[in-house]
């Protein structure tokens, strides 16, 4: 049992170094793409949560607690996700020319 539970945080922590290292090394340019392949990755975390808390037959209360904020995360990811994307891709859009105003007030 410990062991399994040991092994199972010893894959999490070095997870997180070798995510923190690819994640650390993406230059500005592939920024956005990545963030939407997250994104993804996210959207299906939200969906195996739903699949899990359908599927489980008279599910525990910490199994819940554990579904709903699996639940909760992913969908703020996903959201949160959306929006940086679409305030990175504004920046790169094309400002609306600035309408001229004559002196005498005719536009």
């Amino acid at each position: 049992m410990y062991t399994s539970l040991l092994a199972n945080i010893a894959i999490l922590v070095l997870s997180g170094f070798v995510g923190f290292a690819v994640i650390s090394k993406v230059p500005n340019t592939l920024h956005t793409p990545l963030m939407s392949g997250t994104n993804a990755i996210h959207g299906i975390v939200v969906l195996g949560a739903l699949v899990v808390l359908g599927k489980v037959h008279d599910p525990s209360i910490g199994l819940q607690i554990i579904l709903f904020v699996a639940l909760v995360f992913g969908t703020v990811n996903v959201v949160g996700g959306f929006v940086v994307t679409d305030r990175m891709l504004a920046m790169f859009k094309a400002k609306p020319a600035a309408k001229s105003v004559s002196k005498d007030g005719d536009q």
